[in-house]
């Protein structure tokens, strides 16, 4: 009797630790390429996944035609035009918090969109999808 007792307890632990994750353990990339294919911008993800549960996100928005990452210099590129170095400054902070997001929720559906970072947050869930989906057991 106690023997069973510790054999459901033991199940029902590493049950909750690794839950009933629907991933391989690996790192596994992604890239954006459904959203806003008519700009030159395209997201890149790396993905961690240890015992089921994503561990470490990492993310970034390319520009081909300039050949540069979308960074906090990029606005450079919109000197003059304050709304758009707003809007670089807005992205920049969905490019910064979604894989933070991704990490606590564990569930791409779960990240909410920033205020004003629209399209980081589109090129970021399209490119998590596609790493997310060759990680699928």
């Amino acid at each position: 009797m106690i023997k069973s007792f510790i054999a459901v307890f033991i199940l029902f632990f590493v049950t909750l630790i690794c839950g009933d994750s629907p991933y391989k353990d690996g790192i596994y990339s992604g890239i954006s390429r459904s959203h806003y294919t008519d700009e030159p911008y395209f997201g890149i993800s790396h993905i961690t996944i240890e015992k089921g549960r994503i561990t470490d996100v990492r993310f970034f928005i390319r520009d081909s035609s300039r050949h540069e990452l979308f960074d906090a210099f990029y606005e450079k590129h919109f000197s003059g035009n304050d709304e758009y170095i707003q809007q670089c400054r807005n992205d920049l902070k969905g490019v910064s918090s979604y894989p933070d997001s991704l990490m606590k929720y564990q569930d791409s559906e779960k990240v909410d969109a920033i205020s004003g970072a629209t399209w980081s947050y589109n090129i970021f869930k399209a490119s998590v999808e596609e790493a997310l989906a060759s990680a699928k057991k």
